[in-house]
């Protein structure tokens, strides 16, 4: 357990359905990081694209992708994160894949599925919330769309952070802005969004915007030029702690029930 996590998020553009390529780029972006880190997050698709033609791009867990996942996770002793196109049971997912340094896996399949793009045509969503547990820290795992929908990301099991992955394009960024920072007050928590740049195969355009902010809803660091970039910040556990013995919101939430 520790108080500390250091974090790196990787905001790339990202080659279309081009998985060796998408891979050897973010390769060279990790071999730029000389600090130790605690975690990678990289964005939502990020050895694809948002592609909503999913069999043209698809690998199983045991593919290229996750693996080279798995192998960076233990050679460079730190977990990363970020999501992928993966079929499973004749079935599509848009799954966060958590690798540990150990080289154990977990997942978080999107529960909320983009219906404006018609991802939810061509995706199976998840069905249950994900929290990761990592080095004393429990992070929720999501992913874009999820954002928009706080009953979803509802802090009621105590989490440290709540981690978006995301294609979030140009004409939606203030929302994305926005959003983060209220999922970080209502939660209080620390929000870690990381998404793309550049402009994909359906002339979208991407400019970033990742960032970390902490539970004031306050930006730590935030990258606002539309270029490929690492940032990186430590998270303090004890900040969370005071926050939430300062201000006892959490305990007046309100209980709800799912229904998938």
């Amino acid at each position: 357990m520790q108080d500390q996590l250091k974090v790196h998020l990787i905001q790339t553009d990202t080659v279309w359905k081009n998985i060796p390529k998408n891979i050897e780029n973010i390769s060279q972006k990790i071999s730029q990081i000389t600090e130790v880190t605690d975690l990678i997050v990289l964005p939502e698709m990020f050895s694809t694209g948002f592609v909503m033609k999913p069999s043209e791009a698809t690998e199983t867990m045991d593919g290229s992708a996750v693996n080279w996942m798995i192998d960076t996770a233990k050679s460079e002793d730190c977990a990363i994160t970020g999501s992928l196109i993966i079929k499973e049971n004749n079935k599509f997912y848009n799954r966060l894949i958590f690798a540990y340094p150990s080289g154990k896996i977990e997942y978080y399949d999107k529960k909320h599925l983009f219906s404006h793009a018609g991802e939810d045509k061509v995706y199976n969503a998840g069905t249950e919330i994900k929290i990761i547990e990592y080095k004393g820290w429990k992070i929720a795992a999501f992913i874009c769309y999820d954002l928009r929908f706080p009953v979803w990301s509802r802090n009621t099991e105590n989490y440290h952070i709540a981690l978006y992955v995301a294609n979030w394009p140009v004409p939606r960024i203030n929302a994305w802005d926005v959003l983060l920072k209220a999922r970080a007050i209502e939660n209080i928590c620390y929000t870690i969004g990381v998404n793309r740049v550049g402009t994909d195969a359906n002339e979208l355009e991407y400019i970033g915007h990742s960032q970390i902010t902490n539970p004031l809803g306050n930006n730590i660091k935030k990258c606002t030029i539309a270029i490929e970039t690492i940032i990186s910040t430590t998270l303090y556990k004890a900040e969370i702690l005071k926050n939430r013995k300062d201000f006892k919101f959490l305990e007046d939430r309100d209980d709800f029930q799912f229904k998938n």
